[in-house]
């Protein structure tokens, strides 16, 4: 096809079919940066990662992601040392930066404040004042709801609904968190990358619940898993991975990734509310039960839990699910 000419309407499935198998490559490739982020990443080792040519894969990487492969694993080592250092993880700076893949201290602290504009330690002891803001413009009355849906748009997190304040789940005393062990469960995910919220609700509904249906995989479990945090990473950077539980010999068809969501000790909490109030609960867990509770978060995901059938009362328009969260002891 030369390019004058224009595809005709019988190509779009082959192409929408294409494309697919990009994002299932780049996912592969997305995932493996993640879990190496302590270790050098070589550009022809990420690209027999994902199958593509050694010499056009930083060129290929580029445009699907809108920044080179150098940048983005900059930016993710940089915002996984941030949240671990917020956290209260108790590992020293030092410790924090080798874990990501820094040279040394000096290295890891002239990056950090050229990103955030504070030195490491800075960030760490501001931690609580920052959680406290972040807390306060929760809670805090909107006179236009209109600009209070927008701003939690940019500040929830992920969920198969939208993102604002819940006056209930944001009594500490009322939310109800157990302790528990779960088991891994494979999953078949797809991919969203942008902001979380609003497009999000429309990503289960408009590419995800379909594909699930076409599959045969209705009333199997869900889960909704936010990799990254809007405070620290830029709305259009967030990914996002619409899931749901499969049997161990499914095998993907192309337009989806397969994985597992690891098992082990997680602190779940109920949820059950109006779809824009699941922003503000996550908040509440992480901000205020968290640090009083004598855990804290390890390297696996966050992630919603629920049940398809039963996940949206039709009625009173409320949502329920369950917020996991991976702890092991301080």
């Amino acid at each position: 096809m030369t390019f004058a000419e224009q595809p005709s309407q019988d190509d779009a499935p082959l192409r929408r079919i294409a494309r697919a198998e990009y994002a299932l490559r780049m996912n592969r490739v997305l995932d493996y940066i993640d879990a190496h982020l302590d270790t050098p990443l070589e550009l022809s080792q990420l690209a027999d990662v994902a199958n593509f040519s050694r010499f056009h894969f930083h060129r290929i990487f580029a445009a699907w992601m809108g920044e080179t492969l150098g940048d983005y694993a900059r930016r993710r080592r940089l915002e996984v040392a941030a949240q671990r250092l917020a956290c209260g993880s108790g590992a020293s700076v030092l410790a924090t930066a080798l874990a990501c893949g820094f040279g040394s201290g000096e290295a890891f602290a002239r990056a950090f404040k050229l990103k955030f504009g504070c030195t490491p330690t800075a960030w760490r002891a501001g931690a609580p004042e920052r959680r406290t803001a972040q807390l306060a413009a929760l809670r805090a009355p909107q006179s236009n709801p209109d600009q209070a849906d927008s701003k939690h748009d940019q500040a929830g997190g992920g969920a198969p609904g939208d993102y604002g304040v819940s006056s209930q789940l944001h009594r500490k005393n009322n939310m109800q968190v157990r302790v528990i062990d779960l088991p891994r469960v494979r999953i078949a995910y797809h991919r969203h990358i942008g902001p979380y919220g609003a497009p999000v609700t429309a990503f289960w509904r408009d590419k995800v619940a379909p594909w699930i249906q076409s599959n045969g995989l209705q009333g199997r479990l869900c889960f909704g898993v936010g990799h990254d945090d809007p405070s620290v990473t830029a709305a259009d950077k967030c990914r996002y991975d619409a899931c749901v539980a499969v049997p161990d010999d499914f095998r993907g068809n192309g337009m989806v990734s397969v994985g597992s969501l690891p098992g082990g000790r997680y602190a779940v909490a109920e949820f059950k509310g109006s779809p824009a109030s699941i922003g503000g609960a996550w908040m509440t867990l992480m901000r205020e039960w968290l640090p009083s509770s004598g855990l804290q978060c390890d390297e696996r995901p966050c992630f919603e839990q629920f049940a398809p059938a039963s996940a949206l009362d039709p009625l009173t328009g409320e949502f329920s699910c369950e917020l996991c969260i991976p702890v092991r002891a301080l």
